[in-house]
Formats: C-alpha cells, sequence, structure tokens
C-alpha cells in the first residue's frame, strides 16, 4: 500500500503485468466506430463531456466520435467568431 499524508492507495494486482486478453480494446473497431458512429443527440449519456483531462467518452458507447470533435470545434470557432477574436 502506497500512502501519503492527504489519502492513501491501492496498488492494483495488475501493475507491472500484462492486461488481461478482456482488457484489451480492438484498435480498428475503436477507429471505425469514431468517424462512422453518429451521437445521438437525445441521449445525454452520448452528449460531449469533459473532464479534468479535457474531452472524455469512448467512441465504442458513441461518446467520443468525430461528430463529437467537429462540434466542439464548430462551438470554439463560433464563440471566437462573436467576441471578434482572429488569429493574426
Amino acid at each position: 500500500m502506497v500512502t501519503n499524508s492527504k489519502k492513501s492507495m491501492t496498488i492494483s494486482p495488475l501493475a507491472g503485468k500484462p492486461a488481461p486478453r478482456e482488457m484489451l480494446v480492438d484498435p480498428a473497431r475503436l477507429e471505425r466506430e469514431y468517424f462512422h458512429r453518429r451521437p445521438d443527440p437525445s441521449n445525454r449519456s452520448q452528449m460531449v463531456s469533459f473532464g479534468t483531462s479535457g474531452h472524455r467518452g469512448t467512441s465504442l458507447r458513441g461518446t467520443f466520435t468525430e461528430a463529437h470533435i467537429l462540434a466542439i470545434t464548430q462551438a470554439i470557432c463560433d464563440y471566437r467568431r462573436s467576441h471578434g477574436i482572429d488569429c493574426q
């Protein structure tokens, strides 16, 4: 067990070992889903979600897709335009 003054953490029994096969992700499927899956705007669980490390989600659940990135990029462009922010 690793301990510091604020909180304690238990080290995973998988630490330092290869990941079990059932935990692995198929990269080709992940990429396919990213480009082809369309999130359902009426499904709150598929909306864009941000956390401390940025955009969260996975294309396998329709929560991180190309459509999400395009929407985020468009929102940034719209915000910048509405505030007169331009690249110089």
